[in-house]
Parts: structure tokens; C-alpha cells; sequence
């Protein structure tokens, strides 16, 4: 599918679905030069859809070294399952040593989660990005205030140069949660364990906590901050203006 369809697709009524948007990123780009982002139940419903499109799938995740027990054996059940590599991609330790020693295991109640973030999740990620041309992301509209308006396709303004230009694709940008899990049910997607313990956006351990019911889901992450800036830096793209640390 051209730019040129994907545009038109974009701007009429109904919106394009995931698998029109992710076929349309794998003709954009050569397989070696994209990557899904996997860590999530969207994430997870991403690499259902795609191994039915290529054969070719790569997927990478992030291991901050704080994750749950229940993620880590949840990568290699997603690994198994589908039978594709994860490339996981982990901290400098030296930076995390630094920060540590500085600051302790848990500056981010008083802080912010901004620093530790940096360290553990933004200088791995934007290394892996450098690698590759485009990325696909898991993103929902109905995510948070500031996923509000995230586009299927976009120019990556936190992670992309003017030597290196990046494209990201948010293919679910219009689904719901009960979107996510109608497809995961019906098509038998693996899902990680602590959704039915109540955690419904899982990260890390210390950041991470189960929600009540009625409850968004994204008041399960960085529950001490304020709603309109909880990005980690992943997507730093939908926060005004754009900085990243680290």
C-alpha cells in the first residue's frame, strides 16, 4: 500500500484497521529496518497480527532490570509462542551504578520519574533506534490525555534526526481496551499474568500497581504524578514541549 493510500485511509471514516496500517508499514520498509516495541498486551495483539502478514518479524523489548517476575517469563512464553527472537535490550550499568549510588533504588516517589526512566529505558531504546528506520508501538488514543491525539503514522520528532530520520507507526491508535481484549480472548494471544491480578499497564515493579474497578488504566502507572505528563520518554513526542533526558 502507497503513502499516498495510507493518507487517504487516515483522513476518511472508517479508520484504517491494525493490520491495514501494519502491512502498509512493512511495505515501507525493509524488514531489517523495523521493529515492533513489545511489552504490553497492545504490544502483544501487534505481534499476533504481524506474523500473519510477514515472515520477517522482528521485536524488541526493554529490560530495565526492575520488571515483575511475571514479564520476565511472560518474553520468553511471547518468544515461544510465536517463535519469534525478542531482542531485549537492558541499561548501561554503569549509569544505573551512578545513579543508584547517588540517589538510592527509589528516587522517583520524590523526584520524578523522569531520571530513572533515562537511564533505564530511554539510552537503551534510543540506541536500538538508531538501528532502524521505523518502529511500531502499541499506543492507544484512549491511553491518556496525552495519547489523545496520537496519528497511525508519524515523523518521530524525540528519537528521528535530521541525519536520521525515523518513522513511527501506532497501528491500534484508534482501538480501546476492550478492543485489545476481545482480540486476545478470541484469538488465544498470550497475555501476561498480572492482568488478572488487576494490573492493567504494566512497566515496572516499583512504578506499577493494580487498579480498582472503574478505575483508567493508566492510574496504575506513576500513580504519585500528575495525568497529563505520564510519559516515561518512549513517546516523548506527545508531550509539548519535546525534551528528552539521558
Amino acid at each position: 500500500m502507497a503513502q499516498a493510500t495510507l493518507d487517504s485511509l487516515i483522513e476518511c471514516e472508517p479508520a484504517p484497521s491494525p493490520q491495514e496500517v501494519l502491512q502498509n508499514a512493512f511495505t515501507q520498509f525493509d524488514p531489517e529496518r523495523i521493529a515492533i516495541s513489545f511489552s504490553g498486551a497492545e504490544d502483544v495483539v501487534l505481534i499476533d497480527m504481524a506474523v500473519q502478514l510477514s515472515d520477517d518479524v522482528r521485536v524488541f523489548s526493554l529490560d530495565t532490570g526492575r520488571l515483575h517476575p511475571e514479564t520476565y517469563r511472560y518474553l520468553d512464553q511471547v518468544r515461544s509462542h510465536y517463535g519469534v527472537a525478542i531482542d531485549v535490550l537492558m541499561p548501561d550499568p554503569v549509569a544505573v551504578q551512578a545513579l543508584v549510588s547517588q540517589k538510592g533504588l527509589f528516587s522517583f516517589y520524590t523526584d520524578g520519574h523522569q531520571e530513572c526512566c533515562a537511564v533505564r529505558k530511554i539510552a537503551p531504546l534510543r540506541s536500538k533506534l538508531a538501528q532502524v528506520d521505523a518502529w511500531i508501538t502499541g499506543q492507544r488514543r484512549d491511553q491518556s490525555t496525552t495519547r489523545s491525539e496520537v496519528p497511525f503514522q508519524q515523523a518521530d520528532t524525540a528519537f528521528g534526526t535530521t541525519e536520521h530520520a525515523l518513522t513511527k507507526f501506532n497501528p491500534l491508535a484508534a482501538w480501546s481496551s476492550a478492543d485489545i481484549w476481545q482480540y486476545i480472548r478470541a484469538n488465544s494471544v498470550p497475555f501476561n499474568p498480572l492482568h488478572d491480578q488487576g494490573f492493567q499497564s504494566i512497566g515496572c515493579e516499583p512504578c506499577t500497581r493494580s487498579i480498582g474497578p472503574h478505575e483508567h488504566e493508566r492510574n496504575g502507572r506513576w500513580w504519585w504524578e500528575d495525568a497529563n505528563g505520564k510519559e516515561c520518554g518512549l513517546h516523548a513526542d506527545n508531550v509539548r514541549p519535546v525534551k528528552i533526558v539521558g
